[in-house]
């Protein structure tokens, strides 16, 4: 049986029980419980986690829901002055790393921000939010090449008591130092980052399993991968790639592009698919007739019908 906080997550989030995989988990349960540590008290989703009462499961999930708008908000904000620091970054050619900062920012929405501006110009990235008694505190994210924990090693090795203090992993990191400080550091930290990707490939990569039959293009193999999960890290899940004929674009959601694609050996067969987060300076664009794309096979579901539907991963215009 569902506890009564799980459950009414998965209402509020749209999401049917019987149907569910670790995806939904991943992205409409954890962002609604992240929410709530990052912009007021975690002991809100725990209180969610934790009832015992389906109304009062509801209540603590719409705040959470609520928290969890305010946060893509915020993000919205942020991640459209953090492009605009990028534009003038990168104009003539993009450096190693990237240090972003705003007096302004959320310290509790930094490490997104930093994720998605990573994603879009594939270098390390770490963005800062102003803390208490003059320092910033910097949530970074790398790319497959730079261990970032370990970078900001070296920096603190190289020039001791520059960093006050640091934290984290492979492909991500926390750290808080003066803010008088973060010229200098942004300035070290690009060195270390320059030198540890000497000779890295610096293009993001989509790996995928090819190109799939026209005839494995159904509801059914989309079907058994959904269920095959969950996917991860050293288990991805299958990508495929292919050349698609565009019949259909149109942004949802402020950021997202909805296709309607047919497949170029048969027009007949429609296909609908989403690429989320597009450059809105590049998508959408009506003169664009075909696309190559990497995509997921995924199901969706709309008032009670089920049909297939691409996860676009990559997309790149054919003219």
């Amino acid at each position: 049986k569902t506890r009564p906080g799980i459950a009414a997550l998965l209402e509020i989030a749209s999401r049917n029980a019987t149907r569910l995989v670790a995806g939904d988990l991943a992205f409409a349960i954890g962002p609604r419980l992240n929410a709530a540590g990052r912009l007021d008290d975690m002991s809100v989703g725990i209180a969610c986690l934790l009832s015992q009462s389906q109304e009062q499961a509801r209540d603590l999930a719409q705040q959470l829901d609520a928290l969890n708008r305010d946060r893509q908000q915020i993000e919205k904000g942020m991640q459209a002055q953090a492009l605009e620091i990028v534009q003038q970054c990168v104009i003539e050619e993009k450096p190693p790393a990237l240090c972003l900062y705003e007096p302004d920012w959320h310290q509790g929405v930094v490490g997104i921000v930093a994720s998605r501006i990573k994603d879009r110009i594939h270098r390390p990235v770490i963005a800062f939010a102003a803390a208490d008694n003059g320092q910033v505190k910097g949530s970074a994210r790398s790319i497959p090449g730079l261990h970032i924990r370990d970078a900001l090693e070296r920096v603190s090795t190289l020039r001791p008591k520059l960093i006050d203090k640091f934290g984290g992993h492979a492909m991500a990191a926390g750290l808080s130092l003066d803010e008088e400080n973060l010229d200098e550091f942004q300035s070290l930290f690009s060195q270390v980052v320059a030198d540890n990707l000497a000779g890295v490939e610096l293009e993001s990569i989509v790996e995928t399993d090819g190109e799939l039959d026209i005839a494995d293009l159904n509801l059914g193999l989309a079907k058994a991968l959904r269920y095959a999960s969950p996917w991860g890290q050293h288990f991805p899940e299958p990508v495929f790639d292919g050349e698609f004929q565009v019949v259909h674009q149109r942004l949802v959601g402020e950021r997202h592009l909805k296709l309607v694609l047919a497949h170029p050996q048969n027009s007949q067969q429609i296909i609908d698919a989403i690429a989320f987060n597009v450059d809105l300076q590049v998508w959408p664009d009506e003169t664009v007739e075909r696309v190559s794309i990497g995509y997921r096979l995924d199901c969706n579901y709309y008032r009670g019908e089920e049909s297939l539907q691409l996860m676009v991963e990559y997309l790149s215009a054919l003219k």
